[in-house]
């Protein structure tokens, strides 16, 4: 029988002290409470190592050098001691029944490998007057296939393997593509389990860096695919014939 007790939640950050605490405690305030929290400081210079350490055990700081959002989950993966993953980012927040929902329903189904859940975007109040102004209408409900979101057995997740380091932005979104591949059964919940905040710092962030990102990493899962599935030379010849 797996229980909430038998998760390992991983919140990687970097100089993301304004907002950890507020992550923290969505954590701690499950219904289900966490085995552990695994703090990752990805070599912040802002005291977010110091602020995560005050709250005591379950929460841990597991300091490294700065390698990117990528390398610290990996080494909350490696770090973690239970057979449950979830990961959460040092602005977002969780549901209070975010963990207790998703337990149940690997703990039904056997068979199954992940699970997410719908997020809610919320303007951060301290969002400047003028970044706000720039801002897109929010749609209320977004679909939740996001790494804060994301339970999953932790056998299942070492079977696609971790996130790849190369991919400063988008890693999750190569690694689901990866999961997909691999075969890994979801299900999606209709429920919101996760509040993601805009503010000026995630608005504006790494935007060139993403284009490209995103660009690569949608060609190189092409290419997965590609390889695992060869094309029949009817195919190939379609194919080719689309490009040119």
């Amino acid at each position: 029988m797996i229980t909430s007790d038998s998760v390992s939640v991983v919140i990687p950050v970097y100089n993301g002290v304004r907002y950890l605490g507020e992550a923290i405690e969505s954590v701690l305030a499950q219904t289900r409470r966490p085995a552990e929290v695994l703090v990752v400081d990805d070599g912040s210079t802002d005291g977010s190592s110091e602020q995560a350490a005050a709250y005591g055990p379950p929460v841990s700081v597991l300091p490294q050098a700065h390698q990117g959002a990528a390398a610290a989950r990996n080494a909350g993966v490696q770090a973690a001691r239970h057979p449950l993953l979830a990961f959460l980012d040092a602005d977002d927040l969780w549901a209070p029944d975010k963990l207790a929902r998703q337990v149940a329903y690997l703990e039904a189904d056997a068979g199954l490998d992940m699970v997410f859940g719908q997020v809610a975007q919320f303007i951060s109040p301290d969002m400047a007057p003028e970044d706000r102004a720039r801002l897109d209408p929010l749609p209320p409900v977004m679909s939740g296939i996001h790494a804060g979101t994301l339970l999953i057995r932790r056998a299942a997740f070492l079977h696609v393997g971790y996130f790849d380091m190369q991919w400063r932005v988008g890693e999750f979104i190569d690694w689901y593509a990866r999961a997909q591949l691999a075969g890994l059964r979801g299900y999606l919940l209709p429920e919101v389990l996760m509040r993601r905040r805009i503010h000026s710092d995630n608005m504006m962030r790494r935007q060139q860096q993403a284009q490209t990102d995103y660009a690569r990493i949608l060609k190189a899962n092409l290419d997965r695919r590609r390889r695992a599935h060869p094309l029949r030379p009817s195919e190939a010849e379609g194919e080719a014939a689309n490009e040119a």
